[in-house]
């Protein structure tokens, strides 16, 4: 055992090492003469995409995958050259693996449609109806607003009413495809085409339930009326059309291609001279900011990435899922220290005035405000504080004695913009943002209270009189004040474009040992991993059920199929002949089919037409396919016992039952146990395909949050793992059982 468990280790690391130090595939495609002979491309299973590049690239050879992950894990490992994939999977692809890029212009365009099942007119007119509706209404136009979005921040959700009560609608859906459909960190099926069934089924007044599979196993569940439609970013084709019915288009999609990045782009940087060489890059900016409006305005052909905070912006940067990023200019000093790789390009871009922020109607503590700025200002107080954070980058809070005796002052921050503004210090926050209102509570003997929240939420809670002012170097615009009022100006704020000095050109040449960005090391790598799969948006929850689904289905078929398999075996081995050759064909048909195969006709076919939990056909698939191999087993162990044993039994007295179970089947047990042992674990291993019919085990989990993430190996390798450690408790477990069965163990012991 123990020489087993290392040997897997081993592996476990040569795959993890491989996976994160392979080497760039040799053949780089930047154009579509690159897809000829000798370059394979990457396609979906039963999808537009596989279909296409068979008649745009014939030379090519086309290799099939269940899921655009697997095929973005091919060619992560270079075991492909290319993926074809629809655009909104093309950017978030890319947007999450800076090694892969996608060739600008598309393959084809093409339109997706609802696929309802022939035969249901009605629900297919209701359904024309409601796309037309949503069309002419802006709904879909500001749905493709909402979940087709550049940056990362989080997606803009309708809140839809779903009625609780009336027939429920089944939506087949393969939820690993965002920003289409996919499952959120709550567990909720999301997304586009998530929220469009959502208004399908609130326009129908039915309670909506999603049906997660395999894409290429949806329309054969819509057929066999497992589903009622299907809602999954699927394109209408005449080949499909025989099989399903179609609605009118509600959405017009691209085909493209996704490949990696020559090695040299990604380390010789982008080779920027000026700040016009950014017009058509990538710019992160937060959310809600002047930034993000001059950008908007100035930038309107580069990709604005939209973020929450100063640090996640940062760690875009460095991650280089950015070209460059706005900053404050005053906050740049402090910056550049902490990362010698960063550096400011080009001139200050703009300057704006800034102010606190307060309610519209609460002039009175505006004005209790602007005559402390003013004392501040005469007494030289501000410019001590101007001094000290700004021009100093000192890092202490002053003793501020406040009575606290009157109330509470509640200010709205921004904790993480970064020194001289706002930071944590010894779990306190401090800054030029914090002791300004710090001093100005004092002032009005009120306990100062501390609101940190997101930038975008600031001037939405003033208004709503959530918090009683904005201490967050807030520009004063136009559009602002429309919705607060601001204080007296009390400095003008700059903004800056900040760059990696690798994209820099001519910086290669200059760089010398402490310009470099150190490398992160394979713990690191495997840290950051764990976090962005398993922690981030808890996600590991996902993992328990699916690691609970697949316990549940591999222990149900263990005793089912243990318990069928004697039956068979007793056929089997029986004199009649009926009983006999029943047995044999049985053991024949199973042995030779698929287990994928025979779990999708009991799915699919022989409960066509049953409301039965996926749950159960698993169990029912596997532990029949179990059942076919152990009563093999039990017949040979039996058979190898000596019939004298059989006569000696009757011939002490006992019946020919009690012969068979005191005498034969110890005996048979221990030595079909070793061979018994290794079917569990097959069996174990083989219940990683019940996603196709709409099961959520440990695989499929593992499908979603690298739908998710973009990460193509370590949910994989995560799974792997987890797969591993039951199959190795059970080996444990079966192990005890062999050695308590064995004369000789009890005579060791004795």
């Amino acid at each position: 055992m123990n020489k087993i468990f290392v040997s897997f280790a081993t592996a476990l690391i040569i795959i993890t090492f491989s996976t994160g130090c392979s080497s760039n595939s040799k053949k780089y495609i930047t154009k579509f003469e690159d897809l000829k002979e000798g370059v394979s491309i990457g396609a979906m299973t039963g999808s537009t995409g596989e279909a296409l590049a068979k008649v745009k690239f014939p030379e090519t050879d086309v290799k099939s995958f269940d899921d655009v992950m697997d095929a973005i894990a091919a060619l992560k490992s270079n075991q492909i050259d290319a993926v074809i994939s629809g655009f909104p999977q093309a950017f978030n692809v890319t947007k999450f693996n800076s090694d892969l890029t996608y060739l600008e212009q598309p393959v084809d365009t093409e339109y997706t449609s609802v696929a309802i099942r022939k035969g249901n007119g009605e629900l297919l007119t209701d359904i024309n109806e409601i796309i037309e509706e949503l069309t002419n209404n802006g709904t879909f136009k500001d749905m493709k607003r909402r979940w087709f979005k550049t940056d990362f921040g989080p997606y803009e959700k309708a809140d839809i009413k779903l009625p609780t009560e009336g027939k429920v609608l089944k939506v087949g859906t393969s939820a690993t495809r965002e920003p289409f459909c996919f499952v959120d960190e709550n567990g909720d099926y999301t997304g586009h085409d998530g929220e469009f069934a959502k208004r399908i089924g609130a326009k129908l007044g039915r309670p909506v339930e999603f049906v997660d599979m395999k894409f290429s196993a949806l329309i054969p569940a819509l057929a066999s009326g497992k589903i009622d439609l299907i809602v999954t970013g699927m394109t209408a084709t005449e080949e499909r059309a025989k099989s399903v019915n179609f609605s009118k288009s509600y959405f017009r999609n691209s085909q493209m291609i996704i490949t990696k990045k020559p090695t040299g782009e990604k380390s010789e940087g982008l080779n920027l001279q000026s700040l016009d060489d950014l017009k058509t890059k990538r710019i992160a900016v937060i959310s809600g900011t002047t930034h993000d409006s001059f950008i908007q305005h100035n930038y309107p052909d580069a990709i604005a990435m939209q973020y929450k905070g100063p640090s996640d912006v940062l760690l875009a940067l460095r991650s280089g899922k950015v070209d460059a990023a706005v900053y404050t200019t005053q906050a740049m000093g402090e910056l550049l220290k902490e990362d010698s790789n960063l550096m400011i390009f080009g001139d200050t871009l703009f300057a704006v005035p800034v102010g606190m922020g307060f309610n519209k109607n609460d002039d009175e503590l505006r004005e209790e405000y602007n005559k402390f700025f003013k004392e501040i200002q005469s007494n030289g107080v501000y410019d001590d504080i101007i001094d000290r954070w700004i021009n100093k980058a000192e890092s202490e809070m002053p003793v501020i004695e406040n009575p606290e005796n009157n109330g509470t002052l509640t200010v709205g921050i921004v904790g993480d913009k970064g020194l001289p503004f706002t930071t944590v210090k010894d779990n306190e926050v401090i800054g030029f943002d914090i002791e300004i209102p710090a001093r100005f509570a004092a002032s009005l003997g009120k306990k100062l209270v501390l609101a940190d929240m997101d930038f975008g939420s600031l001037i939405a809670s003033a208004a709503a009189k959530k918090i009683d002012m904005i201490s967050c170097t807030v520009m004063i615009t136009e559009e602002r004040k429309k919705q607060i009022d601001f204080s007296v100006p009390y400095m003008n704020l700059g903004a800056s474009m900040i760059v990696l000095k690798q994209n820099v050109a001519g910086y290669a040449e200059t760089q010398n040992d402490n310009d470099s960005q150190p490398e992160k090391s394979f713990f690191e790598g495997v840290a950051e991993s764990f976090y962005s799969n398993i922690i981030l948006e808890n996600r590991y929850v996902l993992i328990l059920e699916g690691l609970r689904t697949t316990i549940v289905i591999s222990v149900l078929s263990i005793l089912f199929g243990s318990i069928l398999g004697g039956v068979i075996c007793l056929l089997r081995m029986s004199h009649q002949k009926v009983c006999y050759v029943f047995a044999k064909i049985y053991i024949s048909i199973l042995r030779g089919t698929p287990v994928l195969v025979l779990l999708m006709i009991i799915f699919y076919v022989v409960f066509a037409s049953v409301d039965i939990d996926p749950v159960f056909v698993a169990v029912i698939a596997f532990g029949l396919n179990f059942a076919a191999y152990v009563s093999e087993m039990y017949r040979t162990g039996i058979e190898s016992i000596d019939r004298g044993q059989t006569e000696a039994g009757i011939a002490m007295g006992f019946t020919k039952v009690k012969t068979f179970v005191y005498i034969i089947l110890p005996q048979a047990a221990r030595r079909i146990l070793p061979v018994y042992n290794g079917e569990i674990i097959s069996l174990v291993k083989m219940t990683s395909i019940v996603g196709y019919i709409a099961v959520q085990d440990l695989t499929k989990a593992s499908d979603i949050i690298r739908s998710r993430t973009f990460d193509a190996f370590f949910p994989l390798i995560m799974v792997a793992v987890l797969y591993f450690l039951i199959s190795w408790l059970l080996l444990l477990l079966l192990e005890y059982i062999e050695r308590r069965t064995n004369p000789k163990y009890k005579l060791r012991r004795g």
